[in-house]
C-alpha cells in the first residue's frame, strides 16, 4: 500500500488516485536563468523517483514538469547580455537535459514552457477578474487574498499580517496594492525597453504564480492527483497556486502535495557569498561520477534534509563501485543447474522489503539498505560457490527491477573480446597515421570507459585491462 506525506493535511496518506490505474503529476521545474545546483536536482533527483516508483507500481504516469523561461532575473541578465530571452535559455535549457540525463533521470512526458502558454495564463485571469478574486492597480493585476478565506491551508502560516515570500524565487510585487499580501498575476511593463506581450489583459508579463496554474491544469484538469517541488515553494508559490486555481474553477486544484526538503552543505545554506555554491557541472568537474552524485542524492529520504560534503560523495563513489563489482561478480560466475531454496527466499524477501521502504513515503534508506543487505548475502554464497543458475538469472533480474527505480547500477557493459580491442587499437593506429588525432584519442577514451588501459612504447601499443 503506497503512502505519501500529504502537506495539505499534514498526514502519511494512503495514495488512491483519481482514476484507477492513472496517475496525473506536475513537478514545479526549474527558472532557467543559470545552470541548476546541487539542490535542485535533489529536487530532480526525488521526483524522478517518484516517478519511476509509480510506474514500478503499474500506474500510468503523465508526468508534466515545467519551465519558467520568464521571471524578473531573466530579463535582467538577458538585457544585460543583448539577447532575447528565447536566446539567453536557450543554453540553460540545454544545460537542464544534459545534466538530468546524466543524473539518470527520466525526461517528463510534457514540458510546458512559460512563454508559449500565455493566452492560457491570460484567459485564467480573466476568470479571475469576473469571480471578483482579482483586480486592477495602475495597469497591473493582483489576486484578492481576502476573496479566498481558506488562504494558508497548505503552508498552515497564520495570515494576519503582511508576510514575507519564503521561496528564493518569488518577486517582491512592488506595485500599488490593495492588500500588502495580494500577489500579482499580470505585471504591467517597467519600462519600454522590458520585454512583454500584447493581450487583452494590456500589454505586460504573467506574475510566476499564475504559471503553473495555467499549465498544469492545460495539461492534467483542474483537479489533479500529484503536485511535487521543493520545500521552499510551499509559501507561497504553491499557496498561491491553490488560491488562484480554485478561485478560478470552486473544485479542488491538487489531491496529494508533496515537498522535497533542502540540501544543505557541509551543514549551512548555500549560497554564493558563501562559497559553497555548486552547480552539478562543478561537483562533476571535480571527478565525481553523476552515478555517485545520483546515490548520494538517494541516501537520505527525500522528506528529511541532506547534508552535502564531499567526503559523503566520495564515499558515495565507491559504494556505487562496488555495487557493481558485486553485479559483474554474479554475472560472471560459473554456475551449476538447479536452485538454492535459501538465495531464492533471500530473493523473494529482499524484493518484498525494497517494496515496502518505498511505499513508506519513498523512503530510499531502506531501499538502498536492502541492496546492500542482498549484496552481502549473495557475495557470501558466491564464495562458498552456493549459487546455481536459477538463482543467478533470478538474482540479476531482481536488480534490474530495482534500478528501474533507483538507477544507480546503470546498463552493464559487455566485457570485450581481445579480438575487438586489437580490432579497435589498429583502428586508432590508422588514424594517428592519416594525423586523425581527434579520432585517435576517442577510440582511446572508448577503451578508457570500457575498462582498456593503453600504453604507447617504442616496441608498439600495449594494453591492459583495468
Amino acid at each position: 500500500m503506497l503512502r505519501f506525506r500529504n502537506t495539505l493535511s499534514g498526514r502519511i496518506e494512503e495514495f488512491r488516485p483519481m482514476r484507477e490505474g492513472e496517475v496525473g503529476f506536475y513537478y514545479c521545474g526549474p527558472t532557467v536563468w543559470d545552470y541548476g545546483h546541487i539542490g535542485n536536482f535533489r529536487s530532480s533527483v526525488a521526483a524522478d523517483v517518484l516517478r519511476r516508483y509509480l510506474k514500478f507500481k503499474g500506474f500510468k504516469v503523465t508526468h508534466v514538469m515545467n519551465i519558467t523561461d520568464v521571471e524578473d532575473r531573466i530579463i535582467a541578465k538577458s538585457q544585460q547580455a543583448g539577447l532575447s530571452i528565447d536566446d539567453y535559455t536557450a543554453k540553460y535549457i540545454e544545460a537542464l537535459w544534459e545534466d538530468s540525463d546524466a543524473l539518470g533521470c527520466e525526461r517528463p512526458d510534457i514540458v510546458p514552457r512559460a512563454t508559449r502558454h500565455i493566452p492560457e495564463m491570460v484567459a485564467l485571469i480573466e476568470k479571475l477578474l469576473d469571480t471578483n478574486h482579482a483586480y486592477r492597480s495602475d495597469g497591473s493585476i493582483y489576486y484578492r487574498i481576502a476573496s479566498f478565506p481558506e488562504y494558508g491551508k497548505l503552508s498552515k502560516i497564520n495570515f494576519a499580517g503582511n508576510i514575507a515570500g519564503a521561496s528564493e524565487r518569488v518577486d517582491t510585487d512592488k506595485y500599488e496594492k490593495e492588500d500588502a499580501r495580494d500577489f500579482a498575476l499580470w505585471k504591467e511593463p517597467a519600462s519600454p525597453a522590458e520585454p512583454g506581450w500584447k493581450t487583452e489583459l494590456g500589454p505586460g508579463r504573467p506574475g510566476w504564480h499564475i504559471e503553473c496554474s495555467a499549465m498544469s491544469m492545460k495539461y492534467l484538469g483542474e483537479t489533479f492527483d500529484i503536485h511535487a517541488g521543493g520545500i521552499d515553494l510551499v509559501f507561497p508559490h504553491h499557496e498561491n497556486e491553490i488560491a488562484q486555481s480554485e478561485g478560478a474553477t470552486g473544485k479542488q486544484f491538487v489531491r496529494y502535495w508533496i515537498h522535497f526538503e533542502h540540501l544543505k552543505v557541509e551543514g549551512e545554506t548555500m549560497s554564493k557569498s558563501r562559497g559553497n555554491y555548486y552547480t552539478f557541472r562543478d561537483i562533476a568537474a571535480k571527478g565525481y561520477s553523476p552515478a555517485a552524485i545520483r546515490y548520494f542524492l538517494l541516501s537520505v529520504p527525500y522528506n528529511k534534509q541532506l547534508n552535502f560534503t564531499f567526503d559523503a560523495l566520495a564515499g558515495a563513489e565507491k559504494t556505487v563501485a562496488g555495487l557493481r563489482d558485486f553485479r559483474a561478480r554474479l554475472s560472471e560466475a560459473k554456475t551449476g543447474p538447479g536452485m538454492n531454496d535459501a538465495l531464492h527466499e533471500a530473493s523473494l524477501r529482499a524484493l518484498q522489503q525494497f517494496e515496502e521502504g518505498m511505499d513508506d513515503d519513498l523512503n530510499t534508506s531502506i531501499a538502498l539498505a536492502v541492496v546492500h543487505n542482498l549484496a552481502r548475502e549473495v557475495n557470501t554464497a558466491l564464495a562458498r560457490k552456493q549459487v546455481k543458475e536459477d538463482n543467478k538469472q533470478e538474482l540479476l533480474a531482481l536488480l534490474v527491477r530495482i534500478d528501474t527505480v533507483l538507477n544507480i547500477f546503470g546498463d552493464e557493459q559487455r566485457e570485450m573480446l581481445d579480438s575487438e580491442i586489437q580490432s579497435l587499437i589498429d583502428e586508432r593506429q590508422e588514424a594517428r597515421r592519416r594525423r586523425d588525432f581527434g579520432r585517435a584519442d576517442e577510440i582511446r577514451d572508448e577503451l578508457a570507459n570500457r575498462g582498456i588501459i593503453l600504453e604507447d612504447t617504442k616496441d608498439g601499443v600495449r594494453w591492459k585491462r583495468k
